[in-house]
């Protein structure tokens, strides 16, 4: 069997993009220009996701949820992200908040908090920035002092996507301060905890639909079992965490450029110009050959990425940051002549594109900035 075969999709990975193309394009769709102006949180997007087991088809079997891999989890971000991007972050930030219970957590902690996951009574977010520690996330400030068989909390987290909605936070703090990176534990913190509140929503650019916001830890005191594996091993399990979620971001930037090319290649058909549709010119043909070639590429450094997170592979840190790096720098490029190629007309929110160029953006930024991509990758190079 060759590499390629190993992450070429299978016949149950196209039934399974089919069915989840089909379920976007009804239900998710029509909503992504009014959750976008609205700023609204995705919701017609969240119960059609829930009422078809699609909001965390990573949770493994045993826990009740569909136990897809990673290839899988990849399209069902792509196809979602093809039509609404703000929507897509339901099933990719599912995965980044839990994951780190999945990799380091203690069987009691992930039948606790896995499970209400899989049916769809709780989201999961992410905790790990702050405002002085972004790309330094190991210079965080939040604090987790042991009292006793508990642990009390404090400290600000931001950027933290899909904060207020979801039910479960994943939280990084600092147990012990003379360690650095070393010092960092990792703890499951519910929204009903004591002392756990919201900032107000983020203003942004694009994702406008998934709510951004700060976490405030104020002496929140939870029980010392919900530490995810031992004291000091946090920050190792969130860098692991990110070597196989930043696939999922890429698979969301993946998603946005072919949705915008899809549109575009539909509007050049139909836009005629000097007597003929603009599709006939040379110029617009090669613009939309080189759209279609970098996805394409794109497509393949992400499905191989996947089937490296999903074997576990010794090269996963590159691949991971390569794909998330390139697939989001395509997702901008290819959404930019996306609204060149509509004209007057792509510059107007009459038409997605704009939405689809402001929504990519952040692909470049966030879960590692693509400057810090390209530092990882020249520290792990294969």
């Amino acid at each position: 069997m060759s590499d390629f075969d190993l992450y070429r999709p299978s016949e149950e990975h196209d039934m399974l993009r089919e069915t989840v193309r089909s379920l976007a394009e009804a239900k998710i769709a029509p909503f992504a220009a009014a959750v976008d102006e609205e700023a609204r949180f995705p919701q017609e997007a969240l119960d059609a996701l829930t009422a078809s087991d699609l909001h965390a088809v990573h949770v493994p079997e045993e826990y009740g949820g569909a136990g897809a891999d990673a290839l899988a989890t990849v399209i069902v971000i792509e196809e979602v992200a093809r039509v609404c991007a703000s929507s897509s972050l339901i099933p990719a930030v599912n995965k980044l908040g839990s994951l780190p219970v999945i990799l380091s957590g203690s069987e009691d902690l992930k039948k606790k908090y896995l499970g209400p996951l899989a049916k769809g009574d709780a989201m999961f977010s992410y905790c790990l920035s702050e405002p002085d520690a972004g790309s330094d996330a190991a210079g965080m400030k939040t604090k987790a002092v042991r009292d006793g068989d508990h642990y009390i909390l404090n400290g600000v987290k931001r950027w933290i996507t899909n904060a207020g909605v979801s039910e479960y936070y994943t939280v990084m703090a600092v147990t012990d301060p003379e360690k650095r990176s070393k010092g960092i534990s990792a703890f499951v913190v519910e929204k009903g905890d004591e002392g756990v509140s919201f900032g107000a929503p983020e203003k942004k650019l694009g994702i406008k639909g998934s709510p951004t916001r700060e976490v405030y830890l104020d002496n929140v005191r939870i029980p010392a079992d919900r530490m995810i594996g031992a004291e000091g091993t946090g920050f190792a399990t969130a860098m692991k965490t990110l070597d196989h979620t930043r696939i999922t971001i890429a698979a969301q930037a993946l998603g946005i450029a072919q949705g915008a090319l899809d549109y575009a290649k539909g509007y050049v058909q139909e836009r005629k110009q000097f007597g003929k549709p603009i599709a006939d010119f040379q110029g617009i043909q090669f613009m939309l050959a080189d759209m279609a070639m970098k996805i394409e590429a794109a497509r393949q450094l992400t499905y191989a990425a996947a089937a490296k997170s999903e074997r576990g592979d010794g090269d996963l840190t590159f691949q991971g940051a390569a794909a998330k790096c390139f697939a989001s720098d395509v997702a901008m490029e290819v959404t930019t002549d996306a609204v060149q190629l509509l004209g007057g007309y792509g510059y107007t929110r009459d038409y997605p594109v704009e939405r689809m160029m402001r929504d990519a953006k952040i692909t470049q930024i966030y879960e590692g900035t693509n400057q810090v991509q390209r530092i990882v990758m020249a520290r792990n190079l294969p």
